[in-house]
């Protein structure tokens, strides 16, 4: 049977009360915001997709998510980041045929404008903070050290190869702003196999999904 496909933090992601911010609408074309600084300390959504959108981690079946081999090597990457990097936490995430999403929340550098976590629902050790790792950081290493361990297993164990890169070169993000939005995207990210018909990286989509145009999910490369 295949790993569970959607993951939790060790504990909740929570967020200050007294923060009231508007979510706006992320349109694709605006993959990053300019001027703003992705090493802030805060929670961020993001998307990252297959390049030419090959079905390569798994299928659906029956509104749950089949795991492949692959599949399963993206989880267990995902789940070791909090241990790989400090002061990196993740939250919900969820492995699609071609794609994933995910929460990522980052403790250090400076405060962003959104919710930040709250620490004491994580244990800490008395060190100095490290400087700050961006998102941007994060993701890159993710997506070298995924498709590095991809290539070898096509050569040792066979798995389907690819042409070119692995992933998408760019990715989506979405700045969490407030606890409404993170909880609407906890909600999109566990509900997404169910809604793969709806999906925007589903070449045999069969309408739209509304949660797609508010988060503006995942630019086309």
């Amino acid at each position: 049977m295949s790993a569970p496909p959607t993951r939790t933090a060790t504990g909740p992601i929570g967020v200050e009360d007294n923060v009231m911010c508007n979510s706006k609408l992320h349109h694709r074309q605006s993959i990053r915001l300019r001027g703003y600084d992705y090493s802030n300390a805060g929670i961020y959504f993001i998307t990252l997709c297959l390049q030419k959108r090959l079905f390569l981690f798994g299928d659906i079946v029956n509104d749950q998510m089949q795991l492949s081999p692959a599949g399963k090597m993206i989880l267990n990457v995902w789940d070791s980041m909090p241990e790989t990097y400090e002061r990196v936490l993740t939250d919900r995430f969820v492995i699609m045929p071609n794609h994933v999403h995910g929460i990522i929340a980052l403790l250090s550098g400076e405060r962003g404008p959104g919710p930040i976590p709250l620490e004491r629902q994580w244990k800490t050790t008395q060190v100095p903070l490290p400087q700050p790792v961006s998102l941007h950081e994060v993701v890159k290493r993710f997506k070298m050290y995924t498709a590095t361990l991809y290539r070898h297993a096509v050569r040792d164990a066979g798995w389907p190869p690819y042409a070119g890169r692995l992933w998408q070169r760019n990715y989506y993000e979405h700045i969490v702003r407030d606890g409404e939005s993170l909880g609407k995207i906890r909600y999109y990210i566990a509900n997404n196999p169910r809604r793969w018909l709806r999906d925007l990286e589903n070449p045999r989509r069969v309408k739209e999904d509304p949660l797609d145009r508010w988060l503006g999910i995942c630019r086309k490369d």
